[in-house]
């Protein structure tokens, strides 16, 4: 998904955005209020308030992109925001049913063996 995959780290900005804000607003916003260093490879997302609207930052070897999706129709379903944190470390499954429409709520992950290295 648009170079996104399961070894990267995903965080979600604790409050909506104004989605006026470019690549400098949202680097001012990673490095500021959610105090996380955007040039470490990570990627940051933000919504929304009618969370119709996600942009996502990633810094890419040499320099940002950033990504939007509008949705003509619907709104996107997120992770209840944890009062006091100012940013969320989400899992890349977890972004992936964001985008794709599915439910939160209605999701059940079977249990896997994981190994971590």
């Amino acid at each position: 998904m648009l170079g996104l995959g399961e070894g990267m780290k995903y965080y979600v900005c604790q409050r909506y955005v104004n989605m006026n804000l470019g690549i400098n607003g949202l680097y001012r916003l990673v490095s500021q209020e959610m105090q996380l260093p955007p040039l470490s490879g990570a990627v940051f997302l933000f919504f929304s308030k009618n969370r119709q609207t996600v942009k996502i930052l990633r810094w890419d070897t040499d320099g940002f992109v950033l990504y939007q999706k509008r949705l003509e129709r619907g709104t996107f379903e997120l992770p209840l925001f944890k009062p006091g944190q100012k940013a969320c470390l989400m899992p890349y499954k977890t972004l992936s049913a964001i985008m794709s429409g599915i439910s939160l709520r209605s999701v059940r992950y079977r249990k896997r063996l994981r190994i971590d290295i």
